[in-house]
This record gives structure tokens, C-alpha cells and sequence, in this order.
């Protein structure tokens, strides 16, 4: 079987498909153990996954011998991407119904505090640049490179580590943004996953109180289909294949350096089509029990593809002082954020978390957050503030390689 410029076996390809529920078996039972209320659920899979990177990357991509790390690489990008379209293109679809009532209502609450969390990120980055190179005397230029890749992986935000990459002036550089970004890629996971469940439990929120007044905010929207509807399949697949696809395709347009991606394309789309859910008489919106499966095994395919990886990056390059700028770059966004959107936009909880994890651009903080929160409508403060942050996270980048040339 040839796969990526190579030969890979049958017996290979299963071994990589053993380690995937390898990693998915262990990774569950890890997010069960439960300490004071807080666990790591689905993210328990993205430790494992990181562990098994750290530790089994390179003796797995030595047993394929020649090529072996590129297959490997290449088949954690399947995985990852496979599991981001599902992901996103459920939460789209789930949110969709009542996404235009919410943002219709919040709309310049949503801007506002996903320029802010952008903003923070961008100058605690900036002190960080300023303070290596005053303190440990690094070159001006390779301390930006270096802390910008850092908070890329402290936002999870493949678009700003592709535009850093774009926008610095060397091969060298470039490597160093990538090795920033997997330093902190780590915390940039964890902590807002962690974040997300330990508010809630520090402001001892009763999570019925919190969903009634998100429902007040994102009010239900009576369902567009009448049961006379054609349905493409009785699951839905159809249609949310069609979906992905226009999603991926819409997403790959460039201007400059900034494309939607994946995430975007597929999320505007899925909630777009999950707000109308019919074309004439065909239904467009999959059963409610395929998206809610699609969404968790979307996530777990992200978190393996992205933690293997991370893992791996993480070991290699590791020095603790890019460790702590990272966790200051992935906590100050989020508290001043959290707090401004508390007492100054006056968002209820609920809406208020699930627009710090847009903001942050935080995909699997958004699945900790339906778990916790007990709904999915949280995906539509997600939703709206996530298209801004993505936005602004690339100029800023490029802004800081910019002038710390």
C-alpha cells in the first residue's frame, strides 16, 4: 500500500490504528478519576496521548525505519484533521438553531472580549520578548520568533503559528517558532480545560440556575422541520458530509497569510446549514444522537493527533523558562477576560466561559465545557467569539515578529 511518497504495510497502518485506541482506552480512564469534582474528562486522552509522544514517538517512527518519522507525522495530521472536521462540524450543527438569536443579542459583548483576550495575550507576549532579552540576553529577533511561537501553543492556534512562520526571515527562525509552540502547546490545553471546570466550582454556580439563564440569553429555536422533509440517509451522514466537505474547501481560501482553515470554514458552514436545516423539502440536519457521537470521537481523534505530536516536540525542546512564559501567556488572557466579561459585559456564566474558550481558541476546552456545563449551547458563545479571536491572534503575531525584528 503506498501512502505518502512511501510503502507502509498492512500490518504497519494497523499497528498506528492500535495505538489510536491504545491511547483512546487509557486516555478515558485517566479523565474518570475524579479529585474534588474536577476531572480531565475527554483531555484525559490529550495527557496520555502527550505521555505516549514523550516517550514511544521516536522508538515507533524508528521501527518503520526509513521515512519512518515522516509517516508517522503524517498520519497523526490524518487523525488530528479527522477528528478537528467532526468536532467543529458537530458543534456547528448543534449550535446552529439558536446561534443567530445569541449573537444577534451579544454581538458586540462577543467582539469586544475576543479582541481583549487577543489583546492581553499579545502584550503579556510582547513583556515576555522584552524581559528575555533584557534578562537572559537573547537576540531581539530569535526571542520574538521564540515567544510568539509560544503564544501560538498557548492559544492552540494553528492559523497564528502558520503566519509567524510566514512573516519571520530565516529557516532558523521558523524552527524556533515551531519549537515555542510545542513547549506550550501543553498548558495551552490543560489550562483552560481546568479553567473552565474550577470556575464554576470556585464560584459554587448551581449549574440549573446557570442553564436557565443561557436559555434566557440563547433561547431555544423552534425546529424549521415539519417531519414531511427528505432525509439524504436516516442518520444524517449525508448531509454532514456535504457539510465537511464545502466547509474544508471554503476554509483553504487564502488572503495574504490568513485563511479560515479547517475550523472555520467547517464551523460557519455546520452553523449556517444547522440554522436553516432544510433546502426546499430536503432535510440538511443530521439526527441529534449523530452529532452528539460525532462531536466526542471528533475530539478524541484531535486530542491523539495533536497530543502525540505535542508530546514529542515537548520532550525535545524543553527549557523550563519558556515553560513559565507560556502558562502566563495562556492565564492572563483568561482571568482578565473571565473578569471583564463578569463585570463590565455582565455575560451569565456559562455564556462568559464558553466565550473565553472562543477566545482562546480552545477547541477541546469547549468539549470539558458542554460536559460541565450540561449543555450544548455553550457552543454558540464558542461560535461567535471564535471567528474574532482567530482573526485577531494572526495580525497580532505578524505584529510582533514584526517589530521585534
Amino acid at each position: 500500500m503506498v501512502l505518502f511518497g512511501g510503502i507502509l504495510s498492512i500490518k504497519t497502518i494497523s499497528f498506528l490504528v492500535f495505538c489510536v485506541f491504545v491511547i483512546a482506552g487509557l486516555g478515558y480512564l485517566l479523565g474518570r478519576i475524579t479529585i474534588k469534582g474536577v476531572s480531565l474528562g475527554t483531555a484525559g486522552v490529550f495527557i496520555v496521548a502527550l505521555l505516549f509522544g514523550a516517550f514511544l514517538y521516536t522508538p515507533l517512527a524508528n521501527q518503520l525505519k526509513v521515512g519512518g518519522a515522516t509517516y508517522v507525522s503524517n498520519a497523526l495530521k490524518i487523525v488530528e484533521n479527522l477528528g478537528l472536521i467532526l468536532f467543529v462540524t458537530s458543534v456547528g450543527f448543534i449550535a446552529g438553531p439558536s446561534f443567530f438569536g445569541d449573537l444577534k443579542k451579544n454581538f458586540k459583548s462577543y467582539i469586544l472580549l475576543g479582541v481583549i483576550i487577543i489583546l492581553i495575550g499579545g502584550l503579556s507576549c510582547a513583556g515576555c520578548i522584552v524581559f528575555d532579552n533584557k534578562v537572559f540576553g537573547r537576540d531581539l529577533e530569535e526571542a520574538g520568533a521564540m515567544l510568539v511561537g509560544l503564544l501560538s501553543g498557548s492559544l492552540t492556534s494553528t492559523p497564528a503559528f502558520s503566519a509567524a512562520k510566514a512573516t519571520v526571515t530565516s529557516d532558523e527562525l521558523e524552527a524556533i517558532v515551531a519549537v515555542g509552540h510545542g513547549i506550550a502547546y501543553l498548558f495551552g490545553v490543560v489550562g483552560v480545560v481546568l479553567f473552565v471546570q474550577l470556575v464554576p466550582k470556585f464560584a459554587k454556580a448551581d449549574m440549573d440556575v446557570e442553564r436557565a439563564k443561557l436559555s434566557e440569553s440563547a433561547p431555544e429555536a423552534p425546529s424549521k422541520l415539519d417531519g414531511s422533509e427528505l432525509e439524504l440517509d436516516p442518520f444524517g451522514f449525508c448531509a454532514f458530509s456535504l457539510v465537511a466537505v464545502l466547509g474544508v474547501f471554503f476554509g483553504s481560501f487564502k488572503f495574504g497569510n490568513f485563511s479560515l482553515t479547517t475550523t472555520g470554514g467547517c464551523l460557519i458552514l455546520s452553523l449556517i446549514f444547522g440554522h436553516f436545516q432544510k433546502i426546499g423539502k430536503v432535510c440538511i440536519m443530521p439526527q441529534e444522537s449523530t452529532l452528539k457521537v460525532f462531536r466526542e470521537l471528533g475530539l478524541m481523534l484531535f486530542l491523539i493527533g495533536a497530543g502525540v505530536a505535542g508530546g514529542a516536540s515537548f520532550v525535545k525542546y524543553f527549557e523550563w523558562v519558556y515553560f513559565i512564559y507560556g502558562i502566563i501567556m495562556t492565564l492572563l488572557p483568561m482571568i482578565i477576560g473571565f473578569i471583564f466579561a463578569k463585570y463590565v459585559l455582565k455575560l451569565n456564566l456559562l455564556n462568559n466561559l464558553g466565550s473565553i474558550c472562543g477566545g482562546m481558541t480552545s477547541t477541546p476546552a469547549l468539549g470539558t465545557l458542554i460536559s460541565t456545563a450540561g449543555t450544548e449551547k455553550v457552543a454558540g458563545a464558542y461560535a461567535s467569539t471564535y471567528p474574532i479571536a482567530l482573526v485577531a491572534v494572526v495580525l497580532v503575531s505578524q505584529f510582533l515578529i514584526i517589530i521585534f525584528r
